[in-house]
């Protein structure tokens, strides 16, 4: 099992697949990685020489930002969006989309579960 970046990535899969693991890196920037590391993008983690797990560790650590100092990164653009009360800033707090999605119908995944307000269904009428 390697380990680039602090995060072991998966034996059995192809490299250029493998990489997607590690966060900040997706597929594109997978194979832009390979390609300046010169290692096929097709081979298994698990047939990687040393060389070539210390090539790819090596492009990574110069031209990316990833893991733990890209996740700060982004956590203090937000703090920071949120201090300053910027629009993006309040829907972050309140936990709704901050890219102009409805939020009437739709946004479950940001909103959480529905909850269902009471009070809703018709009132039979009562004799008298």
């Amino acid at each position: 099992m390697a380990r680039i970046s602090g995060v072991t990535i998966p034996a059995e899969k192809q490299i250029q697949i493998s990489l997607t693991y590690v966060y900040g890196i997706g597929p594109k920037t997978s194979v832009d990685v390979l390609t300046s590391a010169k290692v096929d993008p097709t081979v298994r983690v698990k047939n990687l020489t040393d060389a070539e797990i210390s090539r790819i560790q090596e492009v990574i650590n110069e031209t990316l930002t990833v893991e733990g100092e890209l996740q700060r990164i982004v956590s203090t653009n937000i703090k920071r969006l949120k201090d300053i009360n910027a629009y993006r800033g309040l829907r972050h707090k309140m936990s709704l989309p901050s890219r102009g999605q409805r939020t009437k119908t739709n946004a479950r995944t940001r909103r959480g579960k529905k909850i269902t307000v009471g009070g809703t269904a018709k009132k039979v009428a009562a004799k008298t």
